[in-house]
C-alpha cells in the first residue's frame, strides 16, 4: 500500500462496492448494446417495409405469415418506441452509476494517500 498504510474495514468495504457497481455498469453496458443492436435492425426492417410495394410478411415464432404492411409498419414502430424508451432508461441508470462510481474513487483514493 502507499506510505505503507493498511486497508480498514471501511476502506475494504468501499473497494468491494467500487467493484459492485463496476460490474453493474458492465451490465448496464450489455444490455445497452444488446438494445441498440435491435433498435438498428428494427429501423433497418422500418427502411425496407417503407421501399416494400409487394406483400410483406412477419415472423411469427418459427413461421412467416402473410401481413398487412400498415398493421407491420405500425408494430415495428411501437417496438422502435419502447426499445429507444428502454435505451433511455439505460442511460440514465448508466448516468447514476458513473456519478457513484467516481465518488466512490475519490473516496477511496482520498483514504489511500
Amino acid at each position: 500500500m502507499p506510505n505503507g498504510k493498511e486497508i480498514d474495514k471501511e476502506t475494504a468495504r468501499q473497494i468491494q462496492e467500487l467493484q459492485i457497481l463496476e460490474q453493474n455498469m458492465q451490465n448496464l453496458l450489455l444490455q445497452k448494446q444488446a438494445f441498440m443492436l435491435e433498435l438498428n435492425e428494427t429501423g433497418n426492417a422500418l427502411e425496407e417495409l417503407k421501399n416494400s410495394k409487394d406483400d410483406v410478411y412477419k415472423l411469427v415464432g418459427q413461421i412467416m405469415i402473410k401481413s398487412k404492411k400498415d398493421d407491420v409498419e405500425k408494430d415495428l414502430g411501437n417496438k422502435k418506441n419502447v426499445i429507444d424508451l428502454r435505451v433511455k432508461a439505460i442511460e440514465k441508470q448508466e448516468e447514476l452509476i458513473k456519478e457513484q462510481l467516481t465518488r466512490r474513487r475519490d473516496e477511496i483514493i482520498k483514504k489511500l494517500k
